[in-house]
């Protein structure tokens, strides 16, 4: 059964030919190669590190060139490598050798695209971090469990990718699930990923919270925005644009949880923007984190042009309910998880709502580069 699936190896290779020297360009390989070795030499220069913070951002984009350069390399060699590797498996006649040239086939499609995936990335806010917020919508307690659902699937994806959540806030459902929460997702593009998710998104199922056993329609409302910290000096808030309400943290945490009001919310007038924060160890630290995240959040918007660019970025705020969703989740009388606006489909709704979400990102920026 091996040696035949080499036969299906050596046929689907050569369509990886031309794509492959796509990729090479659209990631401007050979100017990275020259970048890099400009950044060795500035790194070899006495004083380099006198100036950490722009020493770090140096080091931080040679790493992220060699990175790109490192995995182009690489599948240009197992693309060359392939050849030789399927015709000594056959003449060898071990199985064993080809069930690993097969498997190493299947890492090396993977990687492509999940490489071709970041060519897609070319937004201005693409490469930073995220904050991603979620709202239970119609639907009561059976949407305040659907929000831990998709917490539980974002946080999932985050960890797949290497990427580090930080829980920024966490509100709980009265008798299960989540009312409200916010993350901050780290890692490099992690917004250019998660940008698709902003939404309303649907699940249909036979609710557990229904004695009757009938099939539930619930909804959950996901904010995401790109954190902009080092790009917020020049924002001004005033005092009395803003309302500043403190709460009692909610949910997993530290020892202070619950037991004093040290979270914080902040209301901005003009904007209708709420930030929360309730994970610091001090109503103070959460009060600054808070407006960290407001000035993000006004410095995304007040960068477009109009109001009307800023609605398209940010996404239109619309109501948690029929008709708005960006994504229904069908867990009977089938299993389907589909997309709206890309028409992506997967049958496996299992595996999506444990992280698999990389075919929905794919379709959504190939539709969004389409619509551009």
């Amino acid at each position: 059964m091996a040696i035949l699936d080499l036969d299906a190896v050596r046929l689907e290779l050569p369509g990886y030919a031309e794509p492959l020297k796509e990729l090479v360009k659209s990631l401007d390989i050979e100017n990275k190669k020259h970048r890099v070795q400009e950044l060795e030499m500035l790194m070899q220069e006495p004083g380099f590190w006198d100036d950490t913070e722009k020493a770090q951002k140096l080091m931080q984009e040679a790493n992220s060139k060699k990175a790109d350069i490192e995995v182009c390399e690489r599948l240009e060699k197992q693309y060359e490598d392939f050849p030789d590797l399927i015709s000594m498996a056959e003449e060898e006649g071990d199985d064993d050798m080809a069930a690993d040239v097969r498997a190493e086939y299947e890492e090396f499609k993977e990687e492509f695209e999940a490489t071709r995936l970041k060519t897609m990335l070319s937004g201005e806010y693409d490469r930073d971090n995220a904050t991603l917020t979620l709202n239970s919508g119609a639907g009561g307690t059976e949407s305040c469990d659907w929000a831990s659902m998709l917490y539980r699937m974002y946080t999932r994806w985050a960890e797949k990718k290497g990427f580090s959540v930080e829980v920024l806030d966490y509100q709980e459902g009265d008798e299960a699930g989540i009312k409200s929460a916010a993350i901050q997702i780290n890692g490099e593009n992690a917004y250019g990923y998660l940008k698709s998710e902003h939404g309303v998104h649907r699940l249909v199922r036979i609710s557990p919270f229904n004695a009757q056993g009938k099939r539930q329609t619930s909804f959950v409302g996901v904010e995401v925005m790109p954190v902009l910290d080092d790009e917020v000096g020049d924002i001004e808030v005033k005092d009395e644009d803003i309302r500043v309400d403190t709460y009692r943290s909610s949910g997993a945490g530290g020892q202070h949880i619950n037991k004093t009001s040290s979270a914080i919310r902040i209301t901005h007038f003009p904007t209708g923007i709420v930030v929360t924060c309730q994970n610091e160890r001090s109503q103070h630290m959460n009060k600054d984190k808070a407006m960290q995240m407001l000035k993000s959040k006004l410095k995304f918007l007040q960068e477009q042009e109009n109001a009307a660019k800023a609605e398209g970025i940010r996404g239109e705020v619309m109501e948690n309910g029929w008709g708005s969703q960006i994504r229904n989740y069908v867990l009977q009388p089938y299993t389907m998880v589909k997309d709206t606006r890309t028409g992506c489909e997967v049958a496996q709704a299992d595996a999506v709502l444990d992280g698999k979400l990389d075919p929905f990102i794919d379709a959504y920026l190939r539709w969004l580069n389409t619509e551009k």
